[in-house]
């Protein structure tokens, strides 16, 4: 069977739309699942066996019309999956058919009539200001190590980018002279976020003493003791480090967490919806709407446990 369809829409998801390579071996994977359960039946998703996975091809996919894409939906959610990663294969379905079309190599696609599954929208966790200011203060100002990290946690909740996108920020990345800094965000996608007073000022500092954190050289902003760059990984773990030191019963805090704090502060204090939603880097403002209810539901929270007759 032909592969070369396939592998022709995975190298059109890497050249034209910029995915990952996370996301496209995600993409590789979902139409694997589903080629397998098209050959083998529903035994292919219950029984961990090798022989009976089958690589996608387009001779399978060809042969497939609504009611197989549904059955297998349905397998997938009797078998406890949860209805966003039923979502996120149809996903995968809508998009290789989508491309075949448009490619002609078929006249119809068959994942078009098939309807996603409702997905319930969990509100973000995010940090009150006292909390934010009490990790943010943690770092000991009198360490390297300190000084660094304080830069890092004021730049992560002033900007509100995205772990992966702090990591990969370079030296000539940062004007500090107009408190901004140069991001590349998901599908390879530019934009220039803020830096506050105080992320300013934490990175003035922190720029003193770089080069004593192991001589990096490299342009990488953010390093580690020994001079290398930072990971995604390693931003993590220092977000961990002084989550635990202050905020002991707040298990579930991440460089994401800040995220949401940056951008749920920013419409407690008055920012619009658009401005939140170029400062994150979101393409569709539904995404940035669930900010508004987190929003909400604090002010709802206050009235609570404010009001005498609530």
């Amino acid at each position: 069977m032909s592969q070369i369809p396939i592998l022709q829409f995975v190298n059109y998801l890497k050249v034209e739309r910029n995915y990952s390579p996370h996301t496209l071996r995600a993409y590789r994977r979902d139409l694997d699942h589903f080629c397998s359960y098209m050959v083998h039946g529903p035994e292919s998703l219950v029984v961990e066996d090798d022989s009976l996975e089958v690589p996608a091809s387009l001779e399978i996919l060809q042969r497939v019309d609504k009611h197989d894409i549904r059955a297998y939906l349905a397998h997938i959610q009797t078998r406890g999956n949860s209805p966003r990663t039923t979502a996120r294969k149809l996903a995968s379905l809508r998009a290789v058919y989508r491309y075949f079309v448009q490619s002609n190599f078929m006249v119809e696609n068959p994942a078009k009539a098939v309807k996603s599954p409702s997905l319930s929208r969990e509100l973000p966790d995010v940090l009150s200001i006292p909390e934010v200011t009490a990790l943010l203060e943690a770092p000991d100002g009198e360490k390297s190590l300190g000084v660094r990290d304080k830069a890092l946690l004021e730049t992560l909740y002033s900007s509100g980018a995205r772990a992966s996108e702090v990591r990969s920020v370079v030296l000539h990345d940062l004007d500090l002279t107009e408190s901004t800094m140069r991001v590349l965000g998901k599908r390879k996608k530019e934009r220039i976020v803020h830096l506050g007073s105080y992320a300013r000022e934490a990175l003035i500092n922190y720029l003193r003493i770089r080069a004593t954190l192991g001589k990096p050289k490299h342009e990488v902003l953010f390093v580690n003791f020994r001079g290398g760059p930072l990971t995604t990984r390693s931003i993590q773990r220092v977000v961990e480090h002084y989550v635990r030191e202050v905020l002991p019963g707040r298990r579930e805090v991440s460089p994401h967490t800040l995220r949401h704090t940056f951008a749920t502060h920013m419409l407690d204090g008055g920012a619009d919806l658009r401005t939140v939603q170029e400062l994150l880097g979101h393409e569709n403002l539904s995404s940035t709407q669930i900010y508004t209810h987190v929003s909400i539901e604090r002010l709802r929270h206050v009235y609570e446990t404010a009001h005498p007759h609530a």
